[in-house]
Protein backbone atom coordinates (compact mmCIF):
# COMPACT_ATOMS: atom_id res chain seq x y z
CA UNK A 1 0.00 0.00 0.00
CA UNK A 2 1.00 3.72 -0.53
CA UNK A 3 2.40 5.65 2.14
CA UNK A 4 2.43 9.55 2.46
CA UNK A 5 5.82 9.42 5.17
CA UNK A 6 7.39 6.38 4.65
CA UNK A 7 9.19 4.56 1.14
CA UNK A 8 9.64 0.86 1.52
CA UNK A 9 11.68 -1.61 -1.69
CA UNK A 10 12.52 -5.03 -1.98
CA UNK A 11 16.16 -5.22 -2.76
CA UNK A 12 16.73 -8.76 -3.49
CA UNK A 13 14.50 -9.83 -0.39
CA UNK A 14 16.10 -6.74 2.12
CA UNK A 15 13.03 -4.53 2.68
CA UNK A 16 14.76 -0.78 2.47
CA UNK A 17 12.50 1.53 4.66
CA UNK A 18 13.16 5.25 4.45
CA UNK A 19 11.17 7.83 6.30
CA UNK A 20 10.70 10.59 4.14
CA UNK A 21 9.56 14.05 5.09
CA UNK A 22 12.83 15.56 4.11
CA UNK A 23 11.18 18.99 4.99
CA UNK A 24 10.76 18.66 8.50
CA UNK A 25 13.87 16.38 8.19
CA UNK A 26 12.48 13.35 8.85
CA UNK A 27 10.77 13.99 12.25
CA UNK A 28 8.23 11.65 13.46
CA UNK A 29 4.59 12.44 13.74
CA UNK A 30 1.37 10.39 14.70
CA UNK A 31 0.68 9.85 11.06
CA UNK A 32 4.49 8.64 10.72
CA UNK A 33 3.94 6.29 13.54
CA UNK A 34 0.76 4.77 12.82
CA UNK A 35 2.43 4.11 9.23
CA UNK A 36 5.67 2.66 10.66
CA UNK A 37 3.38 0.29 12.34
CA UNK A 38 1.31 -0.69 9.43
CA UNK A 39 4.96 -0.90 7.59
CA UNK A 40 6.50 -3.46 10.21
CA UNK A 41 3.73 -5.35 10.45
CA UNK A 42 3.41 -6.17 6.89
CA UNK A 43 7.40 -6.68 7.01
CA UNK A 44 6.51 -9.08 9.49
CA UNK A 45 4.10 -10.90 7.50
CA UNK A 46 6.53 -11.08 3.99
CA UNK A 47 7.78 -14.40 3.22
CA UNK A 48 9.65 -12.28 0.73
CA UNK A 49 11.65 -10.36 3.02
CA UNK A 50 14.62 -11.52 5.37
CA UNK A 51 15.68 -8.53 7.04
CA UNK A 52 14.72 -4.66 6.78
CA UNK A 53 17.22 -1.63 6.36
CA UNK A 54 15.67 1.57 8.24
CA UNK A 55 17.06 4.84 6.91
CA UNK A 56 16.03 8.47 6.32
CA UNK A 57 15.83 10.40 3.17
CA UNK A 58 17.95 13.11 2.16
CA UNK A 59 21.59 13.70 3.00
CA UNK A 60 20.71 15.81 6.59
CA UNK A 61 18.64 13.82 8.64
CA UNK A 62 18.31 9.91 9.20
CA UNK A 63 15.53 11.42 11.87
CA UNK A 64 15.59 15.05 13.61
CA UNK A 65 13.49 13.87 16.24
CA UNK A 66 9.67 14.08 17.47
CA UNK A 67 7.33 16.79 15.12
CA UNK A 68 7.92 19.30 18.12
CA UNK A 69 5.15 21.66 15.41
CA UNK A 70 2.62 18.69 16.72
CA UNK A 71 3.88 18.94 20.28
CA UNK A 72 3.64 22.05 21.35
CA UNK A 73 0.35 22.35 22.14
CA UNK A 74 -0.35 19.00 23.52
CA UNK A 75 -1.48 18.76 27.47
CA UNK A 76 -0.87 16.46 29.16
CA UNK A 77 -3.02 13.43 28.49
CA UNK A 78 -2.17 13.94 24.82
CA UNK A 79 1.39 14.15 25.84
CA UNK A 80 0.79 10.71 27.33
CA UNK A 81 -1.06 9.01 24.29
CA UNK A 82 1.96 10.08 22.25
CA UNK A 83 4.30 8.96 24.33
CA UNK A 84 2.78 5.51 24.10
CA UNK A 85 2.37 5.32 20.37
CA UNK A 86 6.11 5.75 20.04
CA UNK A 87 6.72 3.68 22.60
CA UNK A 88 5.15 0.73 20.85
CA UNK A 89 5.79 1.64 17.46
CA UNK A 90 9.63 1.22 18.58
CA UNK A 91 9.08 -2.00 20.82
CA UNK A 92 6.82 -3.76 17.51
CA UNK A 93 10.29 -2.79 15.74
CA UNK A 94 12.19 -3.99 18.10
CA UNK A 95 10.43 -7.25 18.08
CA UNK A 96 10.04 -8.22 14.65
CA UNK A 97 11.38 -11.81 13.86
CA UNK A 98 13.31 -10.22 10.85
CA UNK A 99 16.54 -8.37 11.70
CA UNK A 100 16.72 -4.49 11.58
CA UNK A 101 19.77 -2.25 10.38
CA UNK A 102 19.21 1.29 11.18
CA UNK A 103 21.86 3.07 8.43
CA UNK A 104 22.21 6.70 9.84
CA UNK A 105 22.45 9.21 6.94
CA UNK A 106 22.26 12.18 9.52
CA UNK A 107 21.02 14.20 12.25
CA UNK A 108 19.34 11.07 14.59
CA UNK A 109 18.09 13.18 17.64
CA UNK A 110 15.69 12.54 20.03
CA UNK A 111 13.35 10.38 18.41
CA UNK A 112 15.64 9.58 15.96
CA UNK A 113 17.88 7.60 18.19
CA UNK A 114 15.56 6.27 20.06
CA UNK A 115 14.46 4.71 16.86
CA UNK A 116 17.88 4.12 15.84
CA UNK A 117 18.63 2.15 19.31
CA UNK A 118 14.92 -0.53 18.73
CA UNK A 119 16.93 -1.52 15.31
CA UNK A 120 19.35 -4.59 15.95
CA UNK A 121 22.09 -3.19 14.32
CA UNK A 122 23.48 0.71 13.86
CA UNK A 123 25.49 1.23 11.14
CA UNK A 124 26.50 5.26 10.72
CA UNK A 125 27.30 7.81 8.22
CA UNK A 126 30.57 9.92 8.79
CA UNK A 127 28.31 13.02 9.14
CA UNK A 128 25.84 11.15 11.52
CA UNK A 129 24.66 13.17 14.98
CA UNK A 130 23.25 11.84 17.86
CA UNK A 131 21.94 13.32 21.00
CA UNK A 132 18.76 13.24 23.58
CA UNK A 133 18.13 17.51 23.16
CA UNK A 134 14.91 16.66 25.15
CA UNK A 135 15.83 18.78 28.18
CA UNK A 136 16.56 21.58 25.71
CA UNK A 137 12.68 21.97 25.52
CA UNK A 138 11.76 21.02 29.21
CA UNK A 139 11.11 17.37 28.29
CA UNK A 140 12.66 14.22 28.70
CA UNK A 141 13.41 11.29 26.05
CA UNK A 142 9.30 9.77 25.10
CA UNK A 143 9.86 7.03 23.23
CA UNK A 144 12.22 4.72 25.38
CA UNK A 145 14.91 7.04 25.32
CA UNK A 146 16.21 6.79 28.97
CA UNK A 147 15.73 2.86 29.11
CA UNK A 148 17.46 1.92 26.13
CA UNK A 149 19.90 4.34 25.93
CA UNK A 150 21.00 2.86 29.50
CA UNK A 151 21.23 -0.59 28.01
CA UNK A 152 23.57 0.46 25.23
CA UNK A 153 25.94 2.24 26.60
CA UNK A 154 25.18 1.96 30.52
CA UNK A 155 23.89 4.31 33.11
CA UNK A 156 26.54 7.00 33.48
CA UNK A 157 26.71 7.61 29.85
CA UNK A 158 23.26 7.34 29.48
CA UNK A 159 22.72 10.35 31.94
CA UNK A 160 25.36 12.54 30.81
CA UNK A 161 24.04 12.27 27.26
CA UNK A 162 20.28 13.17 28.39
CA UNK A 163 21.02 15.56 30.58
CA UNK A 164 23.37 17.67 28.79
CA UNK A 165 21.80 17.85 25.56
CA UNK A 166 24.24 17.70 23.91
CA UNK A 167 25.24 16.23 20.54
CA UNK A 168 28.06 14.24 19.18
CA UNK A 169 29.69 12.79 16.32
CA UNK A 170 29.54 9.28 14.95
CA UNK A 171 33.68 8.31 15.65
CA UNK A 172 32.20 9.47 19.66
CA UNK A 173 29.27 6.78 19.22
CA UNK A 174 31.13 4.41 17.82
CA UNK A 175 34.03 4.49 20.84
CA UNK A 176 31.03 4.28 23.53
CA UNK A 177 29.17 1.31 21.62
CA UNK A 178 26.17 3.24 20.80
CA UNK A 179 26.84 2.08 17.03
CA UNK A 180 28.70 -1.10 15.12
CA UNK A 181 30.39 0.84 12.55
CA UNK A 182 30.80 4.08 11.20
CA UNK A 183 31.38 4.69 6.88
CA UNK A 184 31.77 7.21 4.32
CA UNK A 185 28.39 8.78 3.34
CA UNK A 186 28.55 6.98 0.29
CA UNK A 187 29.24 3.71 1.58
CA UNK A 188 26.66 3.51 4.35
CA UNK A 189 23.74 1.88 2.23
CA UNK A 190 26.03 -0.34 0.22
CA UNK A 191 27.68 -1.70 3.98
CA UNK A 192 24.04 -2.12 5.16
CA UNK A 193 23.15 -4.36 2.62
CA UNK A 194 26.11 -6.13 3.13
CA UNK A 195 26.19 -7.36 6.35
CA UNK A 196 21.98 -7.88 5.46
CA UNK A 197 23.17 -10.17 3.00
CA UNK A 198 25.60 -12.30 5.49
CA UNK A 199 23.22 -12.04 7.91
CA UNK A 200 20.35 -13.53 5.56
CA UNK A 201 22.87 -16.14 4.37
CA UNK A 202 22.53 -17.70 7.69
CA UNK A 203 19.27 -19.47 9.26
CA UNK A 204 16.14 -17.83 9.49
CA UNK A 205 14.27 -19.77 12.17
CA UNK A 206 18.07 -19.37 13.96
CA UNK A 207 18.15 -15.89 13.67
CA UNK A 208 14.65 -15.25 14.75
CA UNK A 209 15.19 -17.36 18.01
CA UNK A 210 18.37 -15.79 18.74
CA UNK A 211 16.77 -11.88 18.75
CA UNK A 212 14.26 -13.20 20.52
CA UNK A 213 16.84 -14.92 23.17
CA UNK A 214 19.10 -11.97 23.26
CA UNK A 215 15.75 -9.49 23.77
CA UNK A 216 14.00 -11.39 26.40
CA UNK A 217 16.94 -12.60 28.31
CA UNK A 218 18.88 -9.06 28.21
CA UNK A 219 17.35 -8.02 31.80
CA UNK A 220 17.16 -11.02 33.46
CA UNK A 221 19.88 -12.92 35.37
CA UNK A 222 22.20 -15.07 33.94
CA UNK A 223 20.55 -18.28 35.49
CA UNK A 224 16.90 -17.26 33.74
CA UNK A 225 18.46 -15.97 30.51
CA UNK A 226 20.51 -19.36 29.84
CA UNK A 227 16.75 -20.97 30.03
CA UNK A 228 15.60 -18.80 27.90
CA UNK A 229 18.09 -20.06 25.45
CA UNK A 230 18.50 -23.99 26.03
CA UNK A 231 14.63 -23.66 25.26
CA UNK A 232 15.19 -21.47 22.07
CA UNK A 233 17.94 -23.96 21.04
CA UNK A 234 16.09 -26.89 21.38
CA UNK A 235 13.58 -25.60 19.12
CA UNK A 236 15.78 -25.04 16.38
CA UNK A 237 15.87 -29.08 16.10
CA UNK A 238 12.18 -29.35 15.53
CA UNK A 239 13.22 -27.47 11.69
CA UNK A 240 14.45 -27.96 8.58
CA UNK A 241 16.89 -25.76 8.74
CA UNK A 242 18.79 -27.24 11.25
CA UNK A 243 18.80 -30.38 9.69
CA UNK A 244 20.41 -28.80 6.30
CA UNK A 245 22.56 -26.54 8.34
CA UNK A 246 24.33 -29.74 9.70
CA UNK A 247 24.21 -31.96 6.93
CA UNK A 248 25.85 -29.30 4.18
CA UNK A 249 28.49 -28.93 6.75
CA UNK A 250 28.93 -32.71 6.77
CA UNK A 251 29.39 -32.58 3.26
CA UNK A 252 31.58 -29.36 3.10
CA UNK A 253 28.77 -27.25 0.84
CA UNK A 254 26.72 -23.78 1.29
CA UNK A 255 23.14 -24.44 3.15
CA UNK A 256 19.77 -23.95 1.40
CA UNK A 257 17.72 -22.70 3.85
CA UNK A 258 14.22 -21.89 3.42
CA UNK A 259 13.31 -20.87 7.03
CA UNK A 260 11.41 -23.68 8.21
Amino acid sequence: MPYKNIKVENKDGIAVVTLSRPKALNALNVETLGELVAVFEDLADDVEVGGVILTGEGEKAFVAGADITEMIEMDVREAHDFSALGQETLSMIESIGKPVIAAVNGFALGGGLEIAMCCDIILASEKARFGQPEVKLGVLPGFGGTQRLVRRVGAHLAKEIIFSGQQFDAQRALAIGLVNAVHPPEQLMDAAIKMMKTIMANGPVAIELAKSAINNGADLTLDSGVIIERDAFAQCFATEDQKEGMKAFIEKRNPKFRGE
